[in-house]
């Protein structure tokens, strides 16, 4: 296994709350959208994370790849050196991608670093991936003058060195859309700045990433894109795979475009990648299949589902699973929807079982056959389930439903032996005073009953 997935992220240091000091409450959405993919990365545990930055080092006819053994950096030229990293490289990958591309004649390697320390295109996604994740080397990539079919023939080096190794690694792919999308912004306003965002998005969020390749240069520089390279080596490391591709936010509300998106390589029943399928995101297996999702943890709420629905067999804990879910433990819940409707949900506060995995198999079957409110999954259903996993943060009290945030926290209530929960972020549930109702409810209690009041926050896994 390569390449776990990759993402599509912007990097306005104004996001990160030292520097914005208030402003980065423009970007909410943004904000959100990167703290989710720091959350898949998390559970995903790669080995190395690699990270394409337009603010690296960078030639015109070569493309540079940060050597050594670590970096360090901070964001001190935006007034919050405060706010600083140390990183460790993936040497022995370094090393491998520089001797591949030797081989096949790609002007490529580690020679010429000008600015050893971590650039702000490498340091925001750090920023929020090291919230939730501290394992992991990094490999810095810098982008070049050279042509897009340069740049693809990079990412396919990539993808072929990680085969090589055994890595499991992530692709992080730093960069900005258009900084030309509003009058009041930095850069003014161009027409082909709002065109380059949308046709952009569009190719990502379908899932044709070969498509950048066909964007004219002239427009993208017009535009004035910043990281359209970035993305194109990024859609290079995804070559020969089939993957699923999601958007998850795009804001111009600063004059400059912030799209995030993911795309997840589709795994065969052998986990390997499937080399022959395209890499459009179509033929893409239905979602009975627990391979769909490169998430593991979804991967094995749909596989226990799926298994204990056709053959009545409660499946062991898979091998190879990420560490922190053998290890640690933790309440999770798993939620069923159906064509949009849920169609089941059960979990657990705390942990009740040996590690996450078993959580999750317990609470798979009681979601999928146990819940009160619905009959029994049945086996002609499993394709149309979307199903979700949330490890639950260890709860904490509070003093009063001022401390609580619908789409930040979950809540629980209790009353003597009586004790409700509700998760955060639901549908439908947009007051504080509507979350404590249905936990109320849930939990037998009347909605004029005082309650002691507990909060949680949790890790979605989707």
């Amino acid at each position: 296994m390569a390449i776990l997935a990759a993402f599509m992220v912007p990097h306005p240091p104004m996001i990160v709350p030292n520097v914005g000091r208030g402003s980065e409450k423009q970007i909410e959405a943004t904000t959100e959208a990167y703290k989710a993919v720091a959350a898949e990365i998390a559970s995903l545990a790669p080995d190395t994370i690699i990270i394409s930055s337009p603010h690296a080092t960078m030639y015109y006819d070569y493309f540079h790849i940060s050597p050594g053994k670590e970096a360090t950096g901070n964001f001190g030229r935006f007034r919050a050196r405060e706010v600083s990293f140390t990183e460790t490289y993936d040497e022995e990958l370094v090393k491998e991608i520089e001797s591949l591309a030797k081989k096949e004649g790609l002007s490529a390697g580690t020679k010429g670093e000008r600015e050893p320390e971590l650039d702000h295109g490498t340091m925001v996604p750090l920023y929020f991936i090291r919230e939730v994740f501290k394992g992991g080397k990094i490999i810095r990539v810098g982008l070049s003058g050279l042509s897009y079919d340069e740049h693809y023939r990079l990412g396919q080096l990539i993808h072929k060195a990680t085969d090589n190794l055994n890595r499991r690694a992530v692709y992080v792919a730093s960069g900005d859309l258009s900084h030309k999308l509003q009058k009041y912004g930095p850069y003014g306003f161009v027409k082909e700045g709002p065109e380059y965002d949308a046709k952009l998005m569009e190719v990502c969020e379908k899932g044709n990433l070969k498509e950048l390749l066909d964007f004219d240069e002239d427009f993208c520089d017009t535009a004035a894109e910043c990281g359209h390279r970035s993305f194109i080596i990024m859609a290079g490391a995804l070559d020969g795979y089939t993957y699923s591709a999601k958007k998850y936010s795009h804001e111009d509300v600063t004059g400059v475009g912030y799209g995030i998106c993911s795309f997840y390589p589709v795994f065969d029943k052998d986990g390997d990648e499937n080399e022959n399928a395209g890499s459009s995101g179509q033929n893409v297996p239905d979602r009975s299949s627990e391979y769909l999702s490169a998430d593991p943890y979804v991967a094995l709420a749909r596989k226990t589902v799926n298994s204990y629905i056709k053959d009545g067999v409660i499946p062991s804990v898979p091998e190879n699973l990420p560490k922190e879910m053998t290890t640690n433990k933790a309440g999770a819940f798993v939620s069923i929807h159906e064509h949009g409707n849920l169609r089941g949900c059960i979990g657990t506060i705390l942990p009740t079982t040996g590690c996450i995995a078993e959580e999750i198999i317990q609470n798979a079957v009681s979601a999928s056959t146990r819940d009160p409110r619905f009959d029994p999954i049945t086996e002609d259903e499993l394709p149309d389930l979307d199903i979700s996993v949330d490890v639950l943060m260890p709860p904490e009290e509070i003093d009063s439903k001022e401390q609580l945030d619908v789409k930040k926290y979950g809540v629980i209530v209790t009353k003597g032996f009586r004790r409700g929960l509700l998760l955060p972020d639901l549908e439908g549930v947009d007051t504080v005073e509507d979350q404590i109702a249905i936990a109320k409810m849930k939990a037998g209690i009347g909605s004029d009953e005082r309650v002691k009041l507990q909060r949680f926050e949790v890790i979605r896994h989707h």
